[in-house]
């Protein structure tokens, strides 16, 4: 049974929040773990894809979209309509559905922001987890800017 912790994230902006989630990822892919991230839909995997390489002139992870690139993929990948066949290690969930494959990952990650919508989302993800008998950590940050 995957381990899932929520990050309530103090902000209504979506670009924290997902600042936030560039800022996870690199923690865990310096703890070697691998990722996938799943996104809404196309042009959101497309925009997170574009602020991991930008996000940070310190920094480098390598990923790609699923399904694209070289093969063996990245550590790290971003997907939206797909299940994901080669990723088992930790899923972070942007989309406001709990993905159908999340049983296979180990770890989930769920990011809450303060706009409403995701607010209301995320409540029902946690509902369902809850209900399906999960252990649920959450974490109040402080900041946004906390990891």
């Amino acid at each position: 049974m995957p381990k899932i912790d929520f990050y309530l994230i103090p902000t209504s902006s979506e670009k924290e929040r997902l600042a936030f989630a560039c800022r996870l990822v690199e923690k865990i892919y310096k703890q070697q773990r691998r990722i996938y991230i799943h996104t809404e839909n196309e042009t959101a995997a497309h925009q997170l894809d574009e602020l991991l390489w930008t996000y940070s002139a310190d920094s480098f992870l390598p990923h790609h979209l699923y399904g694209e690139g070289p093969d063996p993929a990245p550590p790290i990948q971003i997907g939206y309509s797909v299940v994901p066949d080669k990723h088992r290690d930790v899923l972070i969930n942007l989309c406001p559905l709990v993905p159908a494959f999340y049983p296979q990952f180990t770890r989930i990650l769920e990011l809450i922001s303060h706009e409403p919508a995701v607010t209301t989302a995320g409540r029902e993800r946690y509902k369902l987890y809850r209900a399906q008998g999960h252990d649920i950590t959450t974490h109040k940050l402080e900041t946004a800017t906390e990891v």
